[in-house]
């Protein structure tokens, strides 16, 4: 019975911040997830409907070797996942965005991950 109640608070918060954010040419949609396993993160333009950059912790950017290995689904994982997002969205000419941290709060892996974002060079 706590799960669903849980599930259905979750609903509620994603609901909420959705309604207030949506992504525009100028301005597109940063949505990010944090699985048990792995990052993802997209920016998304609403009013094409069009995913404009992505990336996840299962791209082809952290092959097996050392150097580059995958991060985790941790705060340092998150800051790494951030700072090489913001340099493909700042390639692909993209400024400025409007963070969506979907049905998570604003703390930990999702602070991490906006903090790596913006030291990259991208504006909320």
């Amino acid at each position: 019975m706590e799960s669903v109640r849980k599930n259905i608070l979750l609903r509620k918060r994603r609901w909420r911040v959705r309604t207030r954010i949506s992504g525009t040419a100028d301005r597109p949609r940063l949505c990010v997830h944090f699985s048990g396993k792995h990052i993802y993160a997209q920016c998304v333009d609403d009013g094409r409907a069009a995913t404009i950059v992505s990336l996840s912790s299962l791209s082809k950017e952290f092959s097996g070797d050392a150097a580059t290995a995958r991060p985790k689904p941790n705060v340092a994982g998150a800051k790494i996942i951030g700072d090489i997002f913001a340099a493909k969205a700042l390639a692909a000419g993209v400024r400025k965005i409007a963070f969506d941290r979907g049905s998570r709060r604003y703390h930990g892996c999702v602070e991490a991950f906006a903090n790596g974002v913006r030291e990259g060079g991208l504006e909320f």
